[in-house]
């Protein structure tokens, strides 16, 4: 941005705290080329076979625009270490790729197969085990700092023989979007351990919706650079505005880099009721 655009939008910015304007002034903000989007998250429920899996291709599009643009066309494929191969085909939906018979394995070790307008992206993970969140789910009605809020807490048992990192979904009926959060076990290898969501709005009979998912090393750190970017708001699919790469790699033509992630975990879920 050049130093002259940059001193107007700070001018603009002044303005609006001065007067007190109320009016939403969209700023002319330039266009980059579109990217390529991918959301290969593969989510192994417990319990479940975990057969059905999905990867959503889009593209970057403008500041303001409130829709993503589908990618159609793609070949798109998952391998495993012992070569046996499983295909995601484009359904109805345009943009979004399915898989009936995928075979999740913790430990398995995964490779992302993606073709596309001559060009290939490929990357490679592992999927990682989750605990299972506990049974008891504690309940504070005078929580938080000024003691309005209500406080859920849920425990999980972390695996002492290895490092974890964990993500935390918080589905409730008060946030569009679920609450995202990460842990990991450097300080409290090996103990019970727990996370808590607290707000001042939810009420008896409101459900909240907890997923614990099992996540790498290298997920963590990036995800934790997503909120950060998406201002540490919980959202990380709010507007980023500086971009933030994954593990996805363009072999054909490197400067033509892709956002999104190839990631797959198992995922403890449970359900809570506001009492």
């Amino acid at each position: 941005m050049k130093k002259e655009s940059l001193y107007k939008i700070l001018i603009i910015i002044g303005l609006l705290f001065t007067f007190g304007c109320e009016d939403v002034i969209e700023l002319d903000l330039d266009s980059a080329e579109p990217r390529l989007v991918v959301d290969a998250s593969i989510d192994w429920i417990k319990g479940e076979s975990g057969k059905e899996q999905k990867i959503i291709l889009s593209t970057t599009t403008d500041y303001y625009s409130e829709e993503f643009p589908s990618v159609s066309n793609a070949i798109i494929s998952v391998t495993n270490t012992s070569g046996k191969v499983f295909q995601f085909v484009e359904m109805e939906e345009l943009g979004e790729y399915i898989c009936h018979d995928f075979e999740p394995e913790i430990g398995e070790e995964y490779h992302l197969r993606i073709e596309l307008n001559d060009e290939v992206y490929i990357a490679n993970e592992t999927l990682v085990s989750a605990p299972n969140i506990e049974e008891e789910i504690e309940q504070i009605d005078d929580g938080g700092f000024t003691g309005e809020d209500i406080e859920v807490t849920y425990y999980y048992q972390d695996n002492p023989d290895t490092d974890n990192y964990y993500l935390h979904s918080i589905t409730s009926p008060i946030y569009q979007y679920p609450k995202y959060h990460t842990s990991n076990n450097k300080f409290s290898q090996g103990n019970l351990m727990s996370t808590t969501f607290m707000d001042e709005d939810i009420e008896p009979g409101d459900v909240l919706h907890f997923k614990l998912y099992g996540i790498s090393r290298r997920y963590y750190e990036y995800f934790n650079k997503i909120l950060d970017a998406s201002g540490n708001s919980g959202n990380p699919f709010a507007t980023v505005p500086s971009a933030v790469r994954g593990n996805i790699v363009n072999t054909t033509n490197e400067e033509n880099f892709v956002f999104g992630y190839f990631r797959l975990s198992e995922v403890s879920s449970r359900d809570y009721t506001i009492e």
